[in-house]
C-alpha cells in the first residue's frame, strides 16, 4: 500500500502550536499579566480610568490668522467629549543602571472632542498614562506621567503628582489673557486688553456669536468656572488629582513638527484632572473633571489655549 504524506497545516498560527510555555526563570523579556485586584493596586491613582467616560466642556483658543484683515482669531466652543481609557494589562519593566529596575503600570487612553453646536472635530488625542513608583535614582517620590500625541504634529510627555482628599476638589481659576513670550503669566482676574476676547464687542476675528450658546463672558474669562459650576449641587466623598506639566525642570517637554514651531507653537502644557466619587440620590457614580492650558507662541506672545471638561464614567 502506497504511503502518503501529510500536507503541513498552513492555518495560521500554526507553527506555534507547540511553542513551550514561558518560563520566568530563563525568559527574561516574559511579564505575566497579574490577576485583576493585583493590578487595580498596581495601578494606583490610575485604578477608576479604565472604560468610558462621556460629557462636555469648553474650548478656548486663540490661533494665529493669515492675511485675512487680522493675523489673530479667538475660537471658542462648547464641546461634546468622549476619553476612553483601557488597561496595559502587562507591567513595563524600565531597565535601571543606578538603581534596581522599576515596573510601570499604565493605561492607553483616545480622546475625541467635537463642537456641541456644529457636531464638527475640534480634536482627537491617543496617548499613555503611567503610573510610576518611587525611586532613588533619581530620588523622586511616586508619579505619573501623560504621553499624548496630536494629529497637528505634537508629541507630549507631562509628569507631575497625586493628591487624594475625601472632599470636593479646590479648582483655582486660570489664565486667558495673552502675555510676552519668556514673561511669567499675569494672575487671574487681570484685564485682558484684546477685544475679540471681550463678547460685548462685535468682531468678525471671534466665533460667530450664533455658535457661541452659553458661553459666558466669565466663562472666556476663566474657563474653569464651568467646572465650579458643575460641582454646585454635589457631594463628593473622594477626589483623586493628577496634576501633571511639560515643565523641563520636571523632565517633561513638548515637540512639534516644524511647521507648528515656526507659526504657532506649543511650548508648554499644564494640566489637572480630579476623578470624583459623587454619592447621588440613587447611589455613588464617578466623575472625572479636568483643566488643560496649552501656550501656543505666535506675534511675540504666548496665548493659552484653555479647554475644560466635566464627564462621567458611563461603561
Amino acid at each position: 500500500m502506497a504511503t502518503t504524506t501529510p500536507e503541513p497545516d498552513t492555518r495560521l498560527g500554526a507553527a506555534h502550536l507547540d511553542a513551550p510555555v514561558a518560563d520566568q526563570n530563563t525568559t527574561t523579556s516574559f511579564r505575566a499579566v497579574p490577576e485583576r485586584a493585583a493590578l487595580a493596586t498596581e495601578l494606583g491613582p490610575l485604578n477608576d480610568l479604565p472604560g468610558r467616560w462621556n460629557g462636555a466642556g469648553f474650548n478656548l483658543i486663540a490661533r494665529p490668522q493669515f492675511g485675512q484683515g487680522s493675523d489673530r482669531f479667538i475660537e471658542l466652543n462648547l464641546t461634546r467629549e468622549t476619553l476612553e481609557f483601557t488597561t496595559i494589562g502587562s507591567p513595563i519593566p524600565n531597565r535601571g543602571s543606578a538603581q534596581a529596575d522599576i515596573f510601570l503600570r499604565g493605561v492607553t487612553y483616545l480622546q475625541q472632542i467635537s463642537d456641541a453646536k456644529t457636531n464638527g472635530a475640534l480634536h482627537i488625542e491617543p496617548g499613555i498614562w503611567l503610573h510610576i513608583p518611587a525611586t532613588s535614582a533619581p530620588a523622586e517620590p511616586e508619579s505619573v506621567s501623560r504621553l499624548a500625541n496630536i494629529p497637528h504634529g505634537d508629541a507630549v510627555c507631562a509628569v507631575g503628582g497625586i493628591a487624594h482628599t475625601n472632599n470636593k476638589p479646590k479648582i483655582e481659576p486660570v489664565n486667558t489673557v495673552p502675555f510676552g513670550e519668556g514673561e511669567k503669566a499675569p494672575p487671574s482676574g487681570t484685564a485682558n486688553g484684546f477685544p475679540e476676547y471681550d463678547l460685548s464687542k462685535p468682531t468678525k476675528f471671534r466665533t460667530d456669536a450664533s455658535l457661541l450658546g452659553d458661553i459666558s463672558q466669565d466663562m472666556v474669562n476663566d474657563p474653569t468656572v464651568a467646572l465650579r459650576h458643575a460641582l454646585h449641587n454635589q457631594t463628593i466623598s473622594e477626589t483623586t488629582t493628577l496634576s501633571v506639566t511639560t515643565h523641563k525642570d520636571k523632565g517633561g517637554g513638548v515637540q512639534n513638527i516644524p511647521f507648528v514651531t515656526t507659526n504657532a507653537n506649543a511650548s508648554f502644557m499644564s494640566a489637572i484632572f480630579w476623578i470624583e466619587r459623587v454619592e447621588g440620590p440613587n447611589g455613588t457614580f464617578l466623575q472625572l473633571q479636568y483643566v488643560q492650558t496649552v501656550l501656543l507662541d505666535f506675534q511675540g506672545l504666548h496665548w493659552p489655549h484653555v479647554s475644560v471638561g466635566t464627564l462621567l464614567k458611563t461603561f
